[in-house]
Parts: structure tokens; C-alpha cells; sequence
């Protein structure tokens, strides 16, 4: 987009100091005529650049003018526009970071490309709670946050079985998901994860740690997660689907699992109907699941699924006599 596009050129006229229209063209990967118009824009921002005609001219910043951006790439400029100040950043102490960061941006960028940042924040937003549910009140995320940046070792007091329970852990990071907060920390060598709203109480316990060398967040919370799901998925499922079942499908259970399930599937057979076999939870689950297909679905087997789904069809009739 242009707005990162003449980012990225002020970046590259800085580090270059002086370039022909075409090594730019080339640099940016873009035509010379596009050059030419971006060049032109930056100009009119305000940007000083002094242009020298003939075969060996080229375009160059007024000697002494620097950007106050340095180390900051053009995707990172406008990033930061884009995310705004989310209440997730806010509810880990960084919503003022966040705000600084901006009011930097706004006093540094050229007008022009300040406006067309600013107009992408216009476009994005990240709303990461689902759809008719809350987050969670995580009232010690700060807390904790602290003393993950800080590698500080920590006693918790969670509830737990209907009982109060107290830990002393390692925090290693935190991940929001669906707009729950979890604290994934390590105690006597294992790693677990803790739902932060569920947290009572958040004692420092001024001691430092070690973190582990090869913990990565972001790979232990995909395997741990992946792992999560597949203990649910507990009952294999044999189902009938008609054409609009199949359309439907990845609508009604886990999207990844639906399709998956129906690329496993045979072809449809003579009515159009196609068999296919979902991992699912208990039949009662199972059940309550597979009835928002609606007349699209024929459970076939296990019995206690094929029964539990018979049984709410019945219900359902009753009350629609």
C-alpha cells in the first residue's frame, strides 16, 4: 500500500542518501512512473529532496535532514498506527507505552503519510473476545505481566475444586485467547497454564529466575492447545450428510476438524448424501452439536450419539405440536 510504500522510500533515500530514479524504482519494486508520483508525494510532505537531471542524476536528501524514525521499518511505522491502543495492551500496564509510541509517530512522520496511517487504523481493528461472551476480569494481569518482564518468581492463590490453593511458580508468559487471559508458568519442572481471572491473590516473593533456554511461547502453547483439543474429541462419530450438511459442517464444529473430516470422507453416494466421521465429545455433546444441521444430518453410529440426537428431535417435536 502506498503509505508503507513511501515509508519504506524515505527509509531507503536516508540509508542511500542519494539513488537514481530507477535504483529506487528497482529498490521498491515498483515503475519509474510510480517512482516518479511517490517521489513527488514525499516532496509535497515536506520532505526536502533535492533532485539532479541529466544521465547521471538522481534524487537525494538535503544534506543535514534526518528522519527522527531510525530503526523503525516502514511495516512497523504503520503497524503501530493500525493497532491502536487495545484494551489487551491496556490491561497488561501498556496502554501508555502504546500512547507514547504514537504521539511519537504523529510528531515525526511527514503530514501526508500521517494521514494515510492514520486512515488505516480506520480500516483494522482487533476485537479479541467471541461473539456473546465477555472477557474475563483479570484483576492481578498487571501484576503478573510485571513479573514475567521482570523474571520474578511469584505465589498465587487460585481456587480450585472449591478449594483455595497456593503455588509458588515461575511465570513465563501470557496468552490471550478468545479474551481469557492465561498465565503459563513453570512449578518443580512442569510446565501448566493458570486461567488469570481465576487468580485470587499475587504475592512477589522478591526471588529471580532462570528462564528455560529452550522454552518457546508461542510453539508450547500451539502443542498445548492441540492437545487440549484432541482430549475432547473422545467419540468417533459416523454422520450422513446431504450437500447443504456439507456446506454447512465446517460452520458447526471446529473448522481445521471439519475439514479435515470431510477431505477423508468418500464420494457422495447415489442420493447425494455423503458419509463422514467427526472426532467429537461425549454423546450428549455430540448430539447437542450435530442438531444445528438441523434435517441435513443422519447420525448413523455410535448408538448412545444416534440416541442422544433421537431424543432431542423428540423433545423438540413435543414442544412444537
Amino acid at each position: 500500500m502506498r503509505a508503507e510504500r513511501l515509508v519504506a522510500l524515505l527509509f531507503t533515500l536516508y540509508s542511500k542518501r542519494s539513488a537514481t530514479v530507477a535504483e529506487l524504482a528497482k529498490a521498491l519494486d515498483v515503475s519509474e512512473r510510480t517512482m516518479h508520483r511517490d517521489i513527488a508525494a514525499l516532496r509535497d510532505a515536506g520532505v526536502p529532496l533535492w533532485t539532479e537531471p541529466g544521465r547521471h542524476g538522481g534524487v537525494r536528501l538535503v544534506d543535514g535532514w534526518r528522519t527522527h524514525l531510525d530503526g523503525l521499518t516502514s511495516r512497523e511505522a504503520v503497524a503501530i498506527f493500525a493497532m491502536g491502543v487495545p484494551q489487551a495492551l491496556a490491561e497488561l500496564g501498556l496502554g501508555t507505552a502504546m500512547s507514547a509510541a504514537h504521539a511519537k509517530l504523529v510528531a515525526t512522520l511527514p503530514p501526508t503519510l500521517r494521514e494515510q496511517a492514520q486512515a488505516m487504523a480506520q480500516r483494522f481493528h482487533l476485537d479479541a473476545p467471541g461473539w456473546f461472551s465477555r472477557a474475563d476480569d483479570a484483576e492481578h494481569l498487571a501484576a503478573i505481566a510485571k513479573a514475567v518482564w521482570e523474571q520474578r518468581r511469584i505465589e498465587i492463590t487460585y481456587g480450585r475444586h472449591g478449594r483455595t490453593v497456593r503455588r509458588t511458580l515461575q511465570p513465563l508468559g501470557i496468552v490471550l485467547k478468545a479474551g481469557v487471559w492465561y498465565l503459563i508458568a513453570e512449578v518443580d519442572g512442569d510446565f501448566r497454564t493458570y486461567r488469570v481471572a481465576r487468580i485470587d491473590a499475587v504475592k512477589e516473593t522478591g526471588e529471580s529466575f532462570e528462564r528455560p533456554a529452550a522454552f518457546d511461547l508461542v510453539s508450547w502453547w500451539k502443542q498445548s492447545s492441540a492437545q487440549f483439543e484432541r482430549s475432547l474429541w473422545t467419540v468417533a462419530v459416523q454422520i450422513r450428510l446431504s450437500p447443504a450438511g456439507v456446506r454447512a459442517l465446517p460452520a458447526i464444529l471446529d473448522p481445521d476438524a471439519a475439514i479435515k473430516a470431510l477431505d477423508q470422507a468418500g464420494p457422495p453416494e447415489a442420493d447425494g448424501w455423503t458419509q463422514v466421521t467427526v472426532e467429537l465429545e461425549e454423546p450428549r455433546i455430540a448430539a447437542s452439536q450435530l442438531i444445528a444441521l438441523g434435517g441435513e444430518v443422519e447420525v448413523l453410529a455410535p448408538p448412545a450419539v444416534r440416541t442422544a440426537f433421537a431424543e432431542i428431535v423428540r423433545r423438540m417435536a413435543e414442544r412444537h405440536r
